[in-house]
């Protein structure tokens, strides 16, 4: 899919909070120092990762799953670190427990057509193959 520029720019601006699934709480690992970056950017990063379960990354508790995460919390992006064969049941999850989400973002290396083509056909945006670190700077310098 081609992504303008204009479309990645509105993203960043219209999300608050973004869901990282997969995190890890190793700092040389992606899913820690991109939800890292993302976090010094001004965005509230809920990490899910059953792993870690009872522990805090980044100021925030880890959740076991997308599902608990608090009602009272309205996720806009979900930032997936997961192998793009574990996609699809992220994604369903996502759409069951956000009916107002807005994006999902799948990382460098990670696509799933089926999983895009059921978000978006529920009128979530979906970037696949594409890291918001590299995104961000590059739009906003």
């Amino acid at each position: 899919m081609n992504y303008t520029d204009q479309s990645l720019r509105e993203i960043f601006i219209d999300t608050k909070v973004i869901a990282c699934v997969g995190m890890s709480k190793k700092p040389e690992r992606a899913s820690y120092y991109v939800s890292e970056f993302l976090k010094d950017k001004g965005f509230r990063i809920i990490p899910v990762n059953p792993v870690y379960v009872g522990q805090t990354l980044l100021g925030e508790p880890v959740r076991t799953s997308l599902t608990a995460i608090e009602a009272d919390i309205e996720v806009d992006m979900i930032d997936i670190f997961r192998k793009s064969e574990d996609v699809l049941p992220v994604v369903e999850e996502a759409l069951a427990r956000f009916p107002n989400l807005k994006v999902i973002w799948m990382q460098l290396g990670i696509e799933n057509a089926q999983a895009a083509e059921l978000a978006e056909a529920r009128g979530v945006t979906v970037i696949q193959n594409r890291c918001p670190k590299i995104e961000y700077p590059r739009l906003f310098g």
